[in-house]
């Protein structure tokens, strides 16, 4: 009797197809379970390699700066308002992604997706994906921000704060770099080229790969945003004076205040972060102490002349670069952040010298994680004074842009 067994092909798929599962998987990790997108990134592309997982990643960060955007024009074309989850909404945004922003031809942006859509949804989005492109729809030049973070950040900071946010989300923003030798300034600008905002910075809009621009190796420079490197520069030059660096990884301050003269503890607690810091100081030569701990269970051998808080916290300052913050953030993840700031603030505090200095930051643009983490600090402990006014950094202080911050210099009573 002839065998009728099934034989079931495992062929691959089609070209492209790993690649754009790969940005659904990074885009729900986000949107569903609330993960960062970089921590996302390992576990989402373990089946894609090389240049394709650099493109899940783009896929995936494009659709989450646009992401209020490309539903509205999802919604405008389906008679029914589609779950935010649905396979359907998720294979139209990234199809949509890639045909109107990153120029993927639109029938290889629809062809990528539809064998991750099974039966009926397969039509639904072949058909809305062809209405929209058919009828010319475009995506605005300036994106909106999901409805409830917007109405957070005007609530605090205004419209026209809004507004700049929304202008600054529109592309990946330009590299700032800090050079170790202030003093060099105009030197490295004639080599790299680009603005410069301050001295010891400069703003490049178009630049090789970071390894390979002249200084990297010799660690002549790091790259930092330039709002980020606003906390360490309260505290000035060091002439070998102690500072405790609080939640110190990757070590853009840590090398900041290196490279300024003071000996410097450098504590955190993640291991591949520490790790950085570590290939960051020998890199640029600089010496620093690396402790890995957690902040809330360390305890220094002395007091420190100086101590810089740059505490964890929601992010949302960062939204420029990690746009997934403006889709996973929540009043109730700001408010248990605001508390471990408390808590560490708390323990920080004691390990400042009589007369000595505390700088406490945060990129954050949300005010519990900042004007009242402030506030609530100077009324339970009364021998700190404000040495340096509270710096609200917000969107486009800068030309060209900036991370949103919170840093403020305090001073203990001798």
């Amino acid at each position: 009797m002839a065998r009728t067994d099934t034989v079931h092909s495992h062929a691959p798929e089609p070209l492209g197809v790993p690649t754009r599962r790969a940005a659904i998987k990074l885009l729900d990790a986000v949107l569903r379970r609330g993960e960062a997108l970089e921590a996302a990134l390992p576990a989402a592309t373990r089946m894609v390699h090389g240049p394709d997982r650099g493109l899940a990643h783009a896929i995936a960060a494009e659709t989450l700066r646009r992401l209020p955007d490309l539903d509205a024009l999802i919604d405008g074309a389906t008679e029914r308002v589609l779950p935010p989850d649905a396979k359907a909404r998720m294979a139209l945004r990234i199809a949509l992604v890639q045909a109107l922003v990153l120029g993927t031809p639109a029938h290889a942006a629809i062809a990528t997706v539809l064998p991750l859509v099974d039966g009926g949804p397969r039509k639904l989005v072949h058909g809305v994906f062809g209405t929209l492109i058919r009828g010319g729809q475009l995506l605005p030049e300036v994106p909106a921000l999901p409805a409830d973070v917007e109405a957070r950040w005007a609530a605090a900071w205004g419209e026209a704060m809004v507004e700049e946010a929304e202008r600054a989300i529109a592309a990946p923003p330009p590299l700032d770099i800090t050079l170790a030798d202030p003093a060099r300034t105009d030197e490295w600008q004639g080599v790299l080229g680009g603005t410069s905002l301050m001295p010891g910075h400069l703003r490049l809009d178009e630049h090789a790969p970071v390894p390979d621009m002249a200084g990297f190796g010799e660690g002549a420079w790091w790259v930092q945003d330039v709002a980020a490197s606003l906390p360490a520069q309260l505290l000035g030059a060091g002439d070998g004076r102690t500072v405790l660096d609080l939640c110190a990884a990757p070590g853009g301050k840590t090398m900041q205040l290196a490279a300024a003269g003071w000996r410097v503890t450098a504590v955190d607690q993640s291991g591949s972060r520490i790790k950085r810091l570590r290939e960051n100081l020998f890199r640029t030569r600089l010496k620093a102490e690396v402790v890995q701990a957690d902040v809330l269970a360390f305890a220094p051998n002395a007091p420190a002349d100086a101590v810089l808080v740059d505490a964890p916290c929601s992010a949302t300052g960062i939204f420029r670069r990690h746009p997934d913050v403006l889709h996973r953030v929540h009043p109730a993840l700001i408010a248990d952040l605001a508390a471990l700031q408390g808590r560490i603030l708390k323990r920080a505090a004691d390990w400042v010298k009589p007369g000595g200095r505390l700088v406490f930051a945060t990129c954050s643009l949300e005010p519990a994680e900042g004007e009242a983490q402030l506030a609530a600090f100077l009324e339970a402990r009364p021998d700190f004074a404000v040495a340096d006014a509270a710096d609200r950094v917000l969107p486009g202080r800068y030309a060209g842009g900036n991370d949103g911050f919170f840093v403020v210099g305090l001073v203990r009573a001798g």
